[in-house]
């Protein structure tokens, strides 16, 4: 399974599930160096960032936004 970090609210991370549901995981439970955007994923019953899918999809992103503002 794999979070994506929508936001933070306090102690709260609200995360965005691959189905596209919103959930809240306690701030504690995450890596302490995890941004808004990070992909994080369950490994070993912990929650680790995806280094390689978070760059993935801020490389996607980067491409979308030149494309919308290249017009």
């Amino acid at each position: 399974m794999k979070y994506i970090i929508d936001r933070f609210e306090g102690e709260i991370a609200v995360c965005e599930t691959e189905e596209g549901k919103m959930i809240e995981i306690d701030k504690r439970s995450i890596p302490a160096k995890a941004k808004i955007g990070d992909v994080l994923i369950l490994v070993k019953g912990q929650l680790e960032i995806d280094q390689k899918s978070t760059q993935q999809r801020r490389k996607e992103i980067k491409k979308l936004m030149n494309e919308v503002w290249d017009d």
